[in-house]
């Protein structure tokens, strides 16, 4: 047996024996791309796993996340940390093989990956990324952005619409340093794929505006590397359809049964020996496999090595861009942005969408490594950097990014952006639209990225277009999501903030809700609404009453406690555009803007009331929309569903009083 041939059923093995102690995990996947995940890694990969996180790495992203035991394994041998004892705790709690690959926790996982065509999309912002900073860094005697984008993917993920989606604008934007390896076996957990995918992918493919490559044999290393190779000299992305045996190998091998269960104790020794596997022991590396690889991880060492030396020659010789690629890489923005007064200038009240559009051009011409766009809706959202280029294949240096019709991918595509490195992405459309990228967001607080989701026509204040395009539930949904911070500012002041909250937290994707209609710019909205919550202004003193709003309710409300102080009843106004960042408050804190004693409290929204129980209590009215929405214009849509001044106080008094 040849030492390639041994190193891939090194993999094979590694990864039979860690899913068979954990007696969970798919065994399939692994068994069968292990030749073509070896060919990658061991001929093509630009890494070193001395700097997993060198910045002109390639990057590989395995899209099929179930089949994760295939990358430990690989990490495993080519030295990232993934020690013999991490195998054998693979699926296990605190471990660094969790059952999907997860980026933040495990060195060299790209992203976190297992929701099936998130991965490939992920890896189409990524060569993006790889694309507009090259534009942007790239000098005609030094490149110090070079590198391409992997991915591998099975029939599972090419089936789901996301995939087509970022495929489609990756064909569009020609991005050729995206390669992606096709594991097609022609199996899911339900059978054969002929009774729900039968379309000829590699002519989808063309028809996407990729080239496409065909390898008959997924065992067949030099038919793989050939295609690889001439998939790099192409200007187009790359499909490499490579045909395979789900679960190789195994008594199971070709059948449904291989994707998603062990083998079998008794099976293992079987596939073993099918494989020409001569030993015994399990979790077993033979020397002449830790010999091989210790020599190539030494040569992929090296090449970041030769990176350094060619980015001090970069320093040298254009030390403004250096600095430059230096703040982009070490994701630096100027804090003297958080407190610009000009950042928080409006001379006339407006539509915090408006609002939102204006802080987006003001911070574009201070933070250079903003990059994004609309699901085709830019002029609706305000989200166009009005001064920048957009983004295409002709002008990789654009700044805006035309997403078309995708909300789904253009919030992975976004990942992919922020997981790449060096830019801040952010992505527009409407609010009620979120359900459709929902799944990329998750993914976004999963994974700890900082991606602005920009959210516009934040109610019924739609109007005329109707239920279809009118938002509920929808803050609910982003409230209840973990590490998301969603935002309704209530004018344009606290929009800005809401952008200054987006920037300063790193770790966490921000969601802005804004509104169609025009609001009033409120004096009393600060810097305070950084903490999520806070008293928007007490009207008395000693105060009985506490009412809690968000977005255009909160000028609303603003009136309704006017003509309460009006009567004698002294009331308290909290503005609260964030809950998730309120939660993260002190307990003195909290316990002075909603102290604890005062049990008369009104939550007022235009939206679903869900959620606000936890700060009205069982004394407190949440005053909402539990219904769809309805076709008319705005102002009688906010009469029908009592969002008017005389509709809330007669509420308030009802109840209370």
């Amino acid at each position: 047996m040849d030492i390639k041939t041994l190193c891939i059923n090194t993999i094979r093995t590694l990864s039979a024996d860690a899913i068979q102690k954990a007696n969970s995990g798919h065994p399939g996947l692994p068994l069968g791309a292990s030749p073509m995940a070896f060919v990658l890694f061991d001929d093509f990969l630009k890494i070193s796993p001395k700097e997993p996180n060198w910045f002109d790495r390639d990057r590989f992203v395995l899209s099929a996340g179930h089949g994760s035991m295939l990358l430990y394994s690989l990490l495993h041998l080519f030295d990232y940390g993934v020690s013999i004892d991490d195998l054998k705790n693979f699926r296990q709690l605190d471990s660094l093989t969790p059952g999907h690959p997860e980026y933040g926790h495990t060195k060299g996982v790209d992203a976190t990956t297992g929701p099936l065509g998130q991965g490939i999309s992920m890896a189409v912002g990524m060569a993006m990324a790889e694309s507009h900073l090259s534009a942007m860094f790239n000098t005609d005697d030094e490149k110090i952005i070079d590198h391409y984008t992997y991915a591998i993917v099975g029939d599972g993920c090419l089936m789901e619409g996301i995939s087509n989606e970022a495929s489609s604008l990756a064909g569009t934007l020609k991005l050729g340093k995206l390669i992606v390896l096709y594991d097609s076996n022609n199996i899911t957990i339900e059978g054969d794929t002929s009774s729900a995918f039968s379309e000829n992918v590699i002519m989808r493919y063309k028809a996407l505006g990729w080239d496409t490559f065909y390898v008959d044999d997924g065992n067949d290393i030099e038919k793989i590397k050939q295609a690889i190779e001439s998939a790099k000299k192409t200007d187009k992305p790359s499909l490499i359809e490579i045909k395979t045996k789900i679960g190789f190998g195994s008594t199971k091998e070709g059948s449904a049964k291989a994707h998603g269960e062990p083998l079998g104790e008794e099976n293992i020794p079987i596939f073993k020996k099918n494989i020409g596997w001569k030993y015994t022991d399990s979790f077993f590396v033979p020397d002449e496999v830790k010999d091989y690889m210790k020599n190539k991880v030494n040569k992929k060492n090296k090449a970041f090595i030769s990176w350094k030396e060619k980015l001090e020659n970069y320093k040298n010789k254009y030390p403004q861009k250096y600095n430059l690629f230096i703040k982009c890489i070490n994701d630096e923005i100027d804090e003297k942005i958080f407190t610009d007064e000009d950042i928080f200038k409006f001379d006339k009240d407006m539509a915090t969408r408006q609002a939102s559009g204006i802080v987006l051009n003001r911070l574009s011409k201070r933070i250079f490594q903003l990059f994004g766009g609309s699901a085709d809706l830019g002029p609706s959202n305000k989200s166009v950097m009005e001064e920048f280029d957009y983004y295409s294949c002709k002008n990789r240096i654009g700044k805006n990014i035309h997403f078309g019709v995708r909300e789904h991918a253009m919030a992975a595509i976004c990942n992919g952006i922020s997981l790449h490195g060096g830019l801040l992405a952010y992505c527009a459309t409407f609010f009620v639209f979120s359900d459709y990228l929902k799944p990329a967001v998750r993914l976004s607080a999963l994974m700890k990225k900082r991606v602005i989701y920009i959210l516009t026509h934040d109610s019924i204040g739609v109007g005329e277009d109707g239920p279809t395009h009118e938002p509920i539930e929808h803050l609910a949904m982003f409230r209840s999501t973990p590490n998301v911070s969603m935002f309704r500012p209530c004018d344009a002041t606290e929009t800005a903030y809401s952008y200054i909250s987006a920037l300063k937290n790193k770790n966490t994707p921000t969601c802005i809700a804004l509104t169609r209609q025009k609001l009033k710019n409120l004096k009393e909205t600060s810097s305070e609404s950084l903490k999520g919550g806070y008293i928007l202004k007490d009207f008395g003193n000693n105060i009985e009453l506490i009412i809690i709003a968000s977005g255009s309710e909160v000028s609303l409300c603003y009136n309704v406690c006017e003509k309460l102080f009006n009567e004698g009843i002294n009331v308290r106004l909290v503005s609260m555009p964030c809950m998730d960042i309120f939660e993260k408050q002190s307990t003195q804190y909290k316990e002075k803007v909603l102290p604890n004693n005062i049990r008369k409290r009104v939550s007022v929204e235009a939206l679903s009331t869900f959620g606000w129980g936890k700060y009205v209590g069982l004394d407190g009215i949440s005053i909402g929309i539990d219904t769809f929405g309805a076709s008319a214009p705005a102002k009688f849509l906010f009469e029908k569903f009592g969002f008017t001044e005389d509709a809330i106080y007669k509420k308030i008094k009802n109840k209370f009083y």
